[in-house]
């Protein structure tokens, strides 16, 4: 450090200049290799005494000491030298180090500072890009690959712990929740598909008649709270309130795993509980089951794209007669919530092609079926939210900007982990999982 310190006010001296970016690296270069020249040091532990050399093996042995053994473990400030005893089982042949398994680097070479910093780039961006975050921001040397696999496994950690707790709350061993009354607290649920590898989707069939499928649907639910609304009498949802949840799983089980997400939100202290999504099935069943007694909104713009889907359909290639005839049925009828008039009225739209009257049955269907979650004057009245934009937002922000950039194709256990991932960083409760790890 004094050498270095002595070139770089040489060099000031002789041309007066200095480069302050060059001197910065040289500096973290050396402090680096000063910090894993300490942590070297700390790392070497001693032979155990004579009776202390046995230690109880998995088998129901024991396994005794042998030797000190040396390793390598990539650390925050470098590569550090550990030198630590080894145990070994004759009865199984197992070894094992003690030392690993309390530093938490067992089967690995990195420190858990380290992996850290793999799963937070990780998640938040293609795994090369984050080996070029690592060297750049962090000046560690690290591949795309070993970035892959440490995030992937601190996410299926994650899965994992999120799946206890689940199955905790399906034997009603909930958390009790406390705090002061919610307002008004919403979940809302919606789907995106995921590419993934050929083997993900054997046997399914894809959205074009006749093609195989090549993505599988993440189903993704967000919580989040509103206690005010603008002057319009909008609502306006509450700042930094949103979490999410997510998984490619079946409808069952991602019923499962929002309620607990909303449970631990609050929901038993919500005064006033909504839940909005867009026509699908799957979410109304999740709603009734998970949700009795909550209001159920329509996203309005889902609907409104409905008819103008069957406006395309009615009058192909006549623009003015379909914006006139959206006009007449969405202002009119859908925007004011008269369900039943709006499905009077496309039950008797006249028509002679087979294809546009199976489309008028399905549409008339739809908004028939929906009609008690479409009173969108009701809920505005209410100052509650009548579109899903939270979530659609989150099915590009969560799932994706970081799984469906172009090139990427995921196992379904791979993009269940990062998902996993990236909602605990982007719901806050990273910092507090790695804690709970620390301490366990």
């Amino acid at each position: 450090m004094n050498q270095l310190l002595g070139r770089i006010f040489a060099q000031r001296r002789n041309n007066g200049g200095t480069d302050l970016e060059a001197i910065e690296s040289a500096l973290r270069v050396a402090l680096h290799q000063a910090g894993a020249g300490a942590l070297s040091e700390l790392l070497q532990f001693e032979a155990p005494p004579q009776d202390r050399r046995q230690l109880p093996c998995a088998c129901g042995h024991q396994a005794r000491y042998q030797e000190l053994r040396s390793r390598p473990v990539l650390t925050v400030v470098g590569w550090a030298q550990m030198n630590r005893p080894w145990y070994f089982c004759d009865r199984c042949h197992e070894g094992q180090f003690p030392a690993d398994e309390a530093l938490d680097v067992k089967n690995t070479y990195f420190s858990p500072g380290v992996r850290r910093m793999q799963a937070l780039v990780g998640q938040d961006a293609p795994f090369d890009h984050g080996r070029e975050q690592m060297k750049i921001l962090a000046g560690l040397e690290v591949t795309a690959k070993s970035v892959e696999r440490t995030a992937e496994a601190i996410g299926a950690n994650i899965a994992a712990n999120e799946q206890r707790a689940i199955d905790r709350a399906v034997q009603l061993d909930l958390p009790v929740i406390v705090g002061k009354p919610i307002p008004i607290l919403y979940v809302q649920m919606d789907g995106t598909g995921v590419p993934v590898v050929k083997k993900e989707t054997e046997g399914r069939k894809g959205k074009t008649e006749g093609q195989p499928a090549h993505t599988r649907e993440v189903k993704l639910g967000c919580v989040f709270t509103q206690t005010s609304w603008a002057k319009e009498g909008y609502a306006v949802r509450d700042p930094d309130s949103t979490t999410y949840t997510g998984a490619i799983e079946t409808a069952e089980e991602f019923g499962k795993r929002i309620y607990l997400e909303a449970w631990n939100r609050g929901w038993s202290r919500a005064a006033k509980k909504a839940v909005i999504g867009d026509g699908a099935e799957w979410i109304w069943n999740n709603a009734d089951l998970h949700f009795p007694g909550a209001i159920q909104i329509v996203d309005l713009y889902h609907a409104r794209q409905h008819l103008w889907d069957l406006a395309r359909k009615l009058h192909p290639n006549d623009l003015t007669t379909q914006k006139a005839w959206i006009k007449a049925h969405q202002k009119r009828l859908l925007d004011k919530g008269k369900i039943e008039k709006l499905v009077l009225s496309l039950r008797s739209a006249p028509s002679t092609n087979a294809e546009v009257l199976e489309k008028i049955r399905t549409e008339a269907d739809y908004f028939e079926r929906n009609a008690e979650r479409m009173r969108y004057p009701k809920f505005r009245k209410q100052h509650l939210f009548v579109g899903s934009g939270v979530i659609e937002a989150g099915c590009k922000t969560v799932i994706g900007s970081r799984l469906k950039q172009s090139g990427m194709f995921w196992t379904v256990c791979g993009a269940n982990s990062i998902i996993a991932l990236r909602c605990s960083h982007l719901n806050g409760r990273f910092e507090e999982y790695w804690e709970a790890r620390r301490a366990a």
